[in-house]
């Protein structure tokens, strides 16, 4: 966990970020926790699956801490030429682990019972589910400097240069409606170089006729939010100021509830209206 704040949208609301030991671009896997809440039903327009880069000799590894996790899993098997274990969280969202050296050198983080051997390095990919993939495809190559790069079955990959995060899938399927809820993915977020770069991005966007916000600021980051024709909702944000802008990585992030300058002058009545959760 590199940070414990608030969903800003709505400040009752946790957003808990969760991150490599550097919080490095690539990494970033966020949640809004909702206690009691029903669990989703994942359809065509979303992001359904999440896969993590571990390293390519730890399958030994992860193999029995599933096991000893009682997690059942499918794999190894091969997919995109890159041997992978499958498995489903408690609410359901698809995870992959996807064995390829992606990241060397992470600093250590000595809360973790992992390994540091067999960490997980960051994202690999996202899947995407889509009924219309023309329009998605076409963001991802024009504007988000994705390339086209291989096809299994109703399945295409495309990449970037990127050290992580570098991956994504669209599997074409036959509509079919969701329910949001637990275990739903709300969003995809792609890193921008700076301010400028994601203004040129926004205006790249409304190029092709969608309907991006105003650039906002988020305090640790600043981000542009627009949704896809095929129904994906995507964020483009800078990586900076980072999420240690007010805190030093050594610290234990989930031991504090960090909040915005703008937030701060409410902390007493936003911490009341937080539930108790563990970290």
């Amino acid at each position: 966990m590199v940070k414990k704040t608030v969903n800003q949208d709505d400040p009752t609301k946790y957003h808990l970020f969760y991150a490599n030991s550097e919080g490095g671009a690539g990494s970033s896997l966020t949640f809004f926790p909702w206690p009691r809440a029903r669990k989703g039903t994942p359809g065509s327009g979303e992001a359904t699956a999440v896969s993590l880069a571990v390293p390519d000799d730890s399958i030994s590894y992860w193999k029995n801490r599933l096991n000893e996790q009682n997690i059942v899993f499918e794999g190894p098997y091969r997919r995109f030429e890159k041997k992978i274990l499958s498995f489903k969280d408690p609410d359901g969202l698809q995870l992959h682990l996807v064995f390829e050296n992606r990241k060397i050198g992470l600093p250590d983080w000595p809360k973790t019972p992992v390994p540091k051997e067999s960490r997980i390095q960051g994202f690999w990919s996202t899947t995407l589910e889509l009924d219309q993939t023309e329009d998605t495809a076409e963001i991802l190559t024009s504007i988000l400097g994705f390339s086209e790069v291989a096809t299994e079955d109703n399945a295409t990959l495309y990449q970037t240069e990127s050290e992580l995060g570098h991956s994504l899938i669209i599997e074409e399927v036959p509509f079919r409606r969701g329910q949001n809820g637990a275990g739903i993915v709300h969003h995809v977020a792609f890193q921008t170089k700076d301010d400028e770069d994601l203004q040129k991005l926004r205006h790249e966007v409304l190029r092709l006729g969608l309907q991006p916000t105003e650039i906002i600021d988020r305090h640790f980051f600043k981000s542009v939010y627009f949704r896809t024709p095929g129904g994906v909702l995507f964020e483009m944000a800078t990586h900076g100021p980072g999420y240690f802008v007010n805190s030093d990585p050594a610290e234990d992030q989930a031991e504090k509830l960090e909040l915005t300058p703008w937030h701060e002058s409410r902390r007493q009545e936003i911490e009341a209206a937080l539930p108790t959760i563990k970290t």
